[in-house]
């Protein structure tokens, strides 16, 4: 505690000077969950937020504000380390893959300068958790700037779960709802149903709830004397909450509220002359830590990935901002985006899964089973229908005409330049950051045992370049292109084997004459290659063959390999007694005290339902 004390004294002494701006700020984050800009101050006039609203007309409103990440563990991930979360292989839904010793976490970088740093009261990292032990002052429920040393300045992050999705799992009375169904303007690609309306108005009625709180925590700041020496950051932790907004990479998943207040004696600070006024700067949460060293005068490490957008480091506007999407809990996908004020290209690694994807988590609100049903039904248009249907390998929105990103304009030859530019964009930067989302992830964990997948992909083991473009060319490859995807499926390197396989598994049918080299792959001792040969003979109508070769794969030692198998079971629907034998299994390996996160038994329990099994 002396040293500790003595860190503080020396750091603070070396910062305050005779001018009052000079003396460090304390730092405020109030982070709300899974809620896109439903605020009035971003103009939608069904919301009631004053709270918020009022902090805005004294601040500064981000008006292009985006996570990384459209879920939680993942876009907290990049928070804390400055590091986009698939540049260190902590992009699936929680994963828990060792941090990279090379990279530190900020609220230390904090510490070590003088702070006193609490978290009330979500962690939620995706990384080993072992190594996110005493990164805080304080965590919890009762963390709290008030029990620092007196005079010590403070981070502080109160985290609001009160819009939590989970606040749609159990439905208020319609009568007792503040926000009318009937008063909802429901977004193209959702079908009027009374579930989807009910929805819509119980989550705006949580936003009003959150807003309440906010007001409380600045209320109590004002009451502690600080308001007017503390910096408030206000931001959403990702989108959401209903189908298709969470978890998917449009605006609706990744674009965020951001409000910025800045007390008139770090007006120095301002991002613009005026309060009230708002920023169209492109700025990410990969931006947040550097912008806070550079808010602290703390110089900026290089491991760090983001732009610091305030204080003496901030970098020029940035043309773009990038996002990422892997596996959400049970169910694998992988989609990255590109973002610049304008169009939001969005590229597909994937095509062969559906959108709406049955995530057991995400249908525990009533509107997405009965957006499912009407589409089941026939009762949806296009446009509504695209969520249940598999996905282009390419998007592109122009979102200032087409803000709910329904008029997907890739293949439009008008808009042939913008595609290319960001197309390009998309993959320089999965470069830079050397993306291990390239990696199959059962192949990523059986790569890095003793580790971290960031300085994997830093060691020189891997041509992270040669992967992708693997990966683009097997996702867009034609009927012309099954020699060299045959040639992939041979490589020595797993990846390139999973991409060759991935483009083969695409073009279905198309690829007959690939059959024997997909049975082949099928054997592939890597159970995340064997797994996609498996599902394209299956696609081929080879069932016998690729059945023996699932059986062999369901297992696979590791979870994930296995959990990617369950997958290819739901998708081809192979219900067989076998099959069916070895998913029961699953379920009774389930019944450790280590099961909660364990994926395969998500896939296995809803496979289980579907046959109506029992254990």
């Amino acid at each position: 505690m002396i040293l500790k004390k003595l860190c503080y004294i020396i750091c603070i002494s070396s910062l305050i000077s005779c001018h009052q701006s000079d003396i460090p700020p304390n730092i405020l984050w109030i982070t709300s969950e899974d809620n896109s800009p439903l605020l009035g101050a971003y103009g939608d006039t069904f919301a009631t937020t004053p709270n918020l609203d009022d902090l805005a007309a004294k601040g500064f409103l981000y008006t292009h504000a985006y996570a990384n990440a459209p879920v939680c563990a993942p876009a907290r991930n990049t928070i804390i380390t400055g590091v986009y979360a698939n540049s260190g292989g902590n992009q699936n839904m929680r994963s828990w893959n060792n941090k990279s010793d090379k990279v530190e976490l900020f609220p230390r970088i904090l510490r070590e300068n003088g702070y006193y740093a609490t978290n009330n009261a979500k962690e939620d990292y995706n990384i080993n958790t072992k190594q996110t032990q005493n990164v805080w002052d304080e965590v919890g429920k009762t963390a709290h700037y008030k029990n620092r040393p007196k005079g010590m300045p403070f981070f502080s992050i109160f985290n609001i779960q009160i819009s939590h999705e989970s606040s749609l799992h159990s439905s208020i009375p319609t009568e007792k709802l503040r926000h009318k169904p009937k008063n909802v303007t429901l977004p193209p690609y959702h079908p009027d149903t009374p579930e989807l309306r009910h929805d819509w108005a119980q989550y705006y009625d949580k936003v009003e709830d959150m807003d309440r709180k906010v007001g409380e925590l600045l209320d109590e700041l004002q009451a502690s004397g600080e308001a007017e020496n503390t910096i408030i950051m206000y931001y959403g932790d990702h989108g959401g909450v209903l189908a298709r907004s969470k978890r998917y990479v449009y605006e609706t998943g990744t674009r965020v509220p951001f409000i910025l207040y800045v007390p008139d004696k770090y007006k120095n600070l301002y991002p613009n002359t005026t309060v009230g006024s708002q920023v169209d700067r492109l700025i990410s949460f990969v931006d947040l830590a550097p912008t806070l060293l550079s808010v602290l005068n703390i110089p900026i490490p290089d491991f760090m990935q983001g732009s610091a957008f305030l204080g003496k480091q901030k970098t020029k506007d940035l043309e773009y901002t990038y996002m990422f999407r892997d596996r959400m809990d049970e169910r694998f996908d992988m989609s990255r985006a590109v973002r610049d004020k304008k169009f939001r290209y969005i590229r597909n690694y994937m095509p062969y899964r559906i959108y709406g994807q049955h995530i057991d988590y995400l249908w525990r609100a009533p509107s997405v089973g009965s957006w499912e049903q009407a589409y089941k039904n026939g009762k949806c248009n296009a446009i509504q229908s695209a969520f249940w249907e598999k996905k282009p390998v390419e998007e592109l929105y122009n979102t200032e005409n087409d803000p709910w990103e329904v008029n997907n304009l890739a293949l439009n030859p008008k808009y042939s330049e913008v595609l290319d530019r960001m197309r390009q964009s998309n993959k320089q930067w999965m470069l830079d950051i050397k993306d291990t989302g390239f990696i199959p992830e059962g192949t990523l964990y059986r790569l890095t045992p003793n580790l971290s997948a960031y300085d994997y992909m830093r060691s020189g083991n891997t041509n992270i370049e040669n992967i992708i473009d693997a990966a683009n060319f097997a996702t867009a490859a034609s009927r012309n292109d099954i020699p060299k995807l045959i040639e992939l499926l041979n490589s020595e390197n797993e990846s390139l084997r999973y991409w060759g396989a991935t483009g083969l598994l695409i073009l279905g049918n198309q690829a007959s004459t690939a059959l024997d080299a997909l049975k082949l792959a099928s054997k592939d001792r890597s159970g995340d290659v064997a797994s996609v040969a498996i599902e394209a003979l299956y696609s081929m109508g080879a069932n016998k063959d690729a059945k023996k070769e699932l059986i062999r794969v369901l297992q696979d030692p590791n979870i994930m390999v296995r959990t990617h198998a369950l997958n290819v079971v739901d998708v081809v629907n192979e219900d067989s007694p076998e099959i069916q034998s070895i998913v029961l299994k699953i379920l009774k390996s389930g019944k450790d005290n280590n099961s909660k996160e364990r994926y395969d038994l998500r896939c296995a329990n809803s496979l289980a339902l579907k046959w109506d099994l029992h254990l």
